[in-house]
């Protein structure tokens, strides 16, 4: 069973898995943007550099899981936040997630974490969730709303006022131009999702229509990813737009 993540750092933040959903989705219907003519798939953003797993998990903390699970794309984006302590020095981040991971495998017994990736303030790009960083993999991050989705986390807590580290958020912008762009989708678009359980903002198998690049909060009754990183996330479809070559 697939379990959403939201907002929470290991045992420190425990409470604040309530935050967090689970389910299994699916979701259909990308409507995208009109753009200038130009050849089909010519608007691709490259692939950012990405951290893989086996730097941050190591035997001790691995668990047997069951075999990752499938979408044909990808054609929305995710944005979350931790809720974890921002001051951090980034070469600990491999143990912060590894933290998150055994919080949630471990006292929660979920099967994996549930973040596609994290990005830390310095804008290091991590794999989290298993199943290959170049495939559709299917999330455990927005419940209702995980098929056909990525899921990205903001390692940190942004609420109102909290500075969001410009390096962060170009690494968002990178990961959601690259990964929107396998699937021709304009991250300024809207796409068309339908929610598999009635425990996110929308009954179970409502059509709902979200930015291609959308905060948390947005599917499912959370402050998630924060004030603070919320306000920014126009400028990151934006900036998603531009690493893609689009007008």
């Amino acid at each position: 069973m697939l379990v959403v993540l939201a907002c929470l750092p290991g045992l420190a933040a425990l409470f604040a898995l309530v935050l967090c959903a689970r389910g299994v989705e699916r979701s259909v219907e990308a409507g995208e943007r009109p753009v200038a003519a130009r050849q089909a798939g010519a608007y691709r953003a490259p692939m950012p550099r990405i951290v893989p797993r086996t730097a941050w998990l190591d035997g001790d903390a691995r668990r047997a899981q069951p075999p990752p699970r499938y979408d044909d794309e990808v054609v929305a984006v995710f944005v979350h936040h931790t809720d974890s302590p921002n001051g951090y020095d980034c070469a600990d981040v491999p143990r912060i997630i590894r933290d998150v991971y055994t919080g949630q495998t471990g006292s929660r017994d979920w099967d994996d974490i549930g973040y596609n990736f994290l990005v830390d303030r310095c804008g290091t790009v991590y794999e989290g969730r298993a199943g290959g960083i170049t495939r559709p993999v299917t999330g455990a991050h927005t419940q209702g709303f995980n098929h056909r989705t990525t899921g990205i986390a903001a390692i940190g807590t942004f609420t109102a006022g909290v500075p969001v580290p410009k390096a962060m958020t170009d690494a968002i912008a990178a990961i959601a131009a690259w990964k929107l762009g396998l699937s021709g989708t304009d991250p300024r678009s809207a796409v068309r999702l339908t929610s598999s359980n009635s425990h996110s903002r929308y009954s179970a198998g409502t059509n709902a229509t979200f930015p291609a690049v959308a905060g948390h909060s947005m599917g499912y009754m959370t402050s998630c990813p924060g004030a603070a990183l919320s306000a920014r996330i126009p400028e990151i479809r934006e900036a998603a737009a531009r690493l893609q070559g689009r007008p």
